[in-house]
């Protein structure tokens, strides 16, 4: 088999993130097949609380759980900086993506559709309720940078003008090759950018938007670009889309449900247990092993 260039990496953290994930990592065989690594991510002190069942699952699809070190590193703590931490950790692909636990992929995909040499790919925020345009003057002059004179539309923006560069953290791909004139790969240059933000006492919100916050300034302080991905690479839903069906004529790739009932909300049910069965050999967590006490958060 051809080495993948491509890992995907997730949090794998009880009690409902270890059940998400092991759907999430079927949806991820049953879209890419083996032409992509995984590796699920737990803080190295909650190890001890994962789920065998999980743990088991997770291997029969290929995807090792590993731990990084989470006490201490955010001041105060920061759940949300997870996704940075498991970020810093170095994987053996040329490429890497970070997915939310409550993701799922619903046709087959392409690592090709995802990836893009100098840049990161990612989608634009659904929206963004913490601050206003005002307060990006101070968060880049926090991190020693102009303003970037682009602008997007994010994902649920029906009206008004186009708002600064501001992303979803919840699918984030970039090269894991990529290396700066000091020799640092892109969540270093990352968590340098966010442990500035932190450290103002003057920018509002930063919990627990530090990381969407940051990120568009870490692209452009690596003097990488983003690459927009097509929203039918990371479909959010629940929002003002609660209760909209999947829009007619488009190909989802892929689903942000935030909570396992916007799953039930669109039939989305069976398709999950389905690739887990095809993929784990089972279609519940708790029924690899035999006491089945896993709680169900995916019924």
């Amino acid at each position: 088999m051809t080495q993948p260039r491509l890992t995907f990496f997730f949090i794998v953290e009880p009690p409902s993130y270890q059940n998400m994930a092991c759907y999430l990592a079927a949806s991820i065989r049953a879209a890419f097949g083996e032409t992509v690594a995984m590796v699920g991510y737990c803080p190295a002190h909650r190890l001890a609380e994962v789920s065998p069942d999980v743990i088991g699952i997770l291997d029969r699809m290929g995807c090792p759980v590993r731990t990084f070190v989470s006490e201490g590193r955010f001041d105060p703590p920061y759940p949300h900086g997870n996704k940075m931490l498991a970020a810093l950790e170095e994987r053996e692909t040329e490429f890497s993506c970070f997915l939310d636990s409550d993701i799922l992929f619903l046709r087959p995909n392409s690592v090709g559709n995802l990836i893009r040499e100098g840049h990161v790919s990612l989608t634009p925020a659904a929206s963004m309720k913490w601050g206003g345009l005002e307060v990006w003057a101070r968060i880049y002059a926090a991190a020693g940078l102009e303003m970037p004179t682009e602008r997007i539309r994010l994902m649920n923006q029906r009206k008004g003008a186009d708002r600064m560069p501001y992303f979803s953290s919840g699918l984030f791909c970039f090269a894991e090759s990529w290396r700066d004139a000091r020799g640092r790969r892109f969540p270093e240059v990352w968590m340098e950018v966010a442990q500035a933000i932190d450290a103002d006492p003057d920018i509002p919100a930063k919990r627990p938007y530090l990381d969407q916050m940051t990120l568009p300034l870490a692209i452009l302080k690596a003097g990488l670009a983003w690459n927009l991905l097509p929203k039918e690479q990371h479909w959010i839903l629940g929002g003002l889309k609660r209760g909209q069906p999947l829009p007619a004529g488009h190909e989802i790739f892929t689903v942000h449900y935030r909570k396992w009932d916007i799953v039930k909300e669109h039939g989305l049910v069976r398709k999950a247990k389905d690739m887990l069965q095809a993929h784990a050999g089972v279609r519940r967590i708790a029924q690899l092993g035999k006491e089945g006490t896993v709680p169900e958060a995916a019924e």
